[in-house]
């Protein structure tokens, strides 16, 4: 694909290429990025509900030190992904992805000791259908979302400076807003990033980049949805008494 073609989301430009063909490519780039997230996320929530129902291993994984462990692992590993995209092969940075979203699941199975499994339930479906529905938007829509992207990114700026000061005031009332907060800049986050991702297949040809641009799309994806999830989940959550 190495002739230049129209960018649905801009709307102009001069097809040279078959369109059909195009939209099939596009449609099954999209469901490879898709189901990258959605292995991801079963990934995550395998590993979480194995580790929960050994008490043992739960003591051990948060106790001391190595509870600093296992929450900074998947932050460290999104880092090693996001330095070396240009430097690691295709298959190095599945690894790294599979790594990821396992060592979340870890970081994850925590939420066991403070929700209900009915609870957790519920809310990762009501996450499902709202970030469904946001997806749906962004892949769809003709509007051009690069402005809200910037202003969502402030928005994520600001939630880290106020989630870093909350640490030292303990306020419940601000631990709410920041929740409240979060759910609207990640959902609104998914619809940008959704239109982002299918604009780079645009950009790329080679079946490498694009291997590496999926995994970075479901990333994106993956992280969005899962900061929707634990935002609902701290406001409507019920916890275990």
């Amino acid at each position: 694909m190495s002739t230049p073609f129209n960018q649905p989301r801009y709307g102009f430009g001069t097809a040279t290429i078959d369109q059909a063909a195009v939209d099939q490519a596009l449609r099954s780039y999209m469901l490879r990025v898709y189901n990258y997230m959605g292995s991801g996320l079963a990934l995550s929530a395998i590993v979480a509900l194995v580790v929960s129902q050994s008490p043992a291993l739960m003591s051990t994984l948060f106790t001391g030190g190595l509870a600093f462990v296992v929450m900074l692992a998947p932050l460290g590993l999104l880092l090693v992904m996001s330095f070396g995209a240009n430097k690691l092969s295709a298959g190095a940075l599945q690894g790294l992805y599979w790594a990821f979203t396992a060592t979340m699941g870890l970081s994850l199975s925590s939420i066991f000791m403070i929700y209900t499994g009915t609870s957790i339930l519920r809310i990762f479906f009501i996450t499902a259908a709202m970030f469904g529905a946001m997806s749906l938007w962004g892949y769809t829509t003709k509007r051009d979302l690069t402005g809200m992207g910037t202003f969502l990114f402030m928005g994520v700026i600001g939630l880290f400076i106020a989630g870093i000061v909350n640490i030292f005031l303990g306020s419940s009332v601000l631990q709410m807003a920041i929740s409240a907060i979060t759910v609207l800049v990640f959902t609104g986050l998914t619809a940008y990033d959704t239109q982002r991702i299918k604009s780079e297949f645009y950009e790329g040809d080679a079946a490498d980049l694009q291997t590496k641009q999926a995994i970075f799309g479901a990333t994106s994806l993956y992280v969005n949805f899962l900061n929707i999830f634990m935002a609902l989940l701290q406001l409507f959550g019920q916890k275990n008494e």
